[in-house]
């Protein structure tokens, strides 16, 4: 197996209990945050993994979709990113990588690595190496983007048997993440309770800049209305 995708929003205590085989125990956490991107900048499922690959010849590498910047977010893009983390890891840059920048860098203004050159590099470079690709948000990939993404990870995964992906994203992408990498997936559905939703709430209601604009019965009824009206859905 290897993709684990997790559908609908979700919490990374709830994201690590399907994950486990792959990802290892949780380790101790104070607060529950968001699964990839959280109330702040750290990240419970990439810090685990991070921590499990230490000592060991893995990498971790992640992508998080932004809707309002589509254009940024092609798969040559998406793919060059955890290709520029992957080889960020290790002890030298492979030949074949070297070569390509530099006949790249003679051309005027420089030209980009396409995604099939990219993809090659990644098959070589995990076909012997441990490593995890966690991309979250997966349904604010453009469709079109989202289907060239999904069989160029299916690529990768049919070369490189030490490759584990962790994708997040809502229901409506099931079916067609499950036939891009058909016989690769499990899934689980996962949906916040309200405790959780209360959590994230407080947290970043004392993010505030404006504290003043708020008094204790707006924020009761904050609190009280959104975790109520989110659980209905």
């Amino acid at each position: 197996m290897g993709v684990y995708l997790v559908v609908q929003p979700c919490f990374a205590t709830e994201a690590l209990e399907l994950a486990r085989p792959t990802l290892g125990k949780r380790e101790d956490t104070q607060e529950k945050k968001g699964l990839l991107m959280g109330c702040g900048v750290s990240s419970l499922v990439i810090d685990t993994l991070c921590k499990q690959a230490v000592g060991e010849n893995a990498a971790v590498a992640c992508f998080y979709f932004d809707f309002a910047a589509p254009v940024e977010q092609s798969p040559a893009a998406i793919l060059g990113s955890v290709l520029k983390q992957v080889v960020g890891g290790l002890d030298e840059v492979p030949g074949s990588i070297v070569k390509a920048f530099r006949g790249r860098g003679k051309v005027i203004g420089g030209q980009r690595l396409a995604l099939s050159e990219i993809v090659e590099f990644l098959q070589d470079i995990l076909s012997s190496r441990c490593t995890f690709i966690c991309i979250d948000a997966l349904d604010e990939c453009p469709a079109g983007h989202r289907v060239k993404l999904l069989n160029s990870l299916n690529q990768i995964l049919q070369k490189s048997p030490g490759a584990r992906i962790f994708l997040t994203g809502r229901p409506h992408i099931l079916g067609e993440v499950e036939k891009r990498l058909a016989g690769r997936v499990a899934t689980r559905s996962i949906t916040p309770t309200k405790d959780d939703i209360v959590i994230f709430l407080r947290a970043k209601l004392r993010e505030d800049t404006i504290p003043d604009a708020m008094d204790g019965i707006l924020e009761e009824e904050i609190l009280k209305n959104i975790p109520e009206t989110v659980s209905e859905m």
